[in-house]
């Protein structure tokens, strides 16, 4: 699945990112996610909740089915 999510500030931390696209139902879901290893931020592995994630990012997310998440 791809969904795309608009910023209306210039950093979003990738667990609100999550929870935004309704990937993650919960802080605490969006904390297991990134720390079980299943986020990548354009292709490389992220174990931090509070990433900054700007616009022009690609999160991946290592779901069934898997999530592509592009930030504009």
């Amino acid at each position: 699945m791809e969904t795309t999510v608009e910023l209306a500030t210039e950093h979003v931390p990738l667990a609100g990112l999550l929870k935004l696209a309704g990937v993650a139902d919960s802080g605490g879901h969006a904390k297991h996610l990134v720390q079980a290893g299943l986020v990548r931020v354009d292709g490389e592995p992220e174990t931090r909740r509070g990433a900054k994630i700007r616009p022009g990012a690609v999160v991946d997310v290592d779901t069934d089915p898997p999530v592509r998440i592009a930030v504009t």
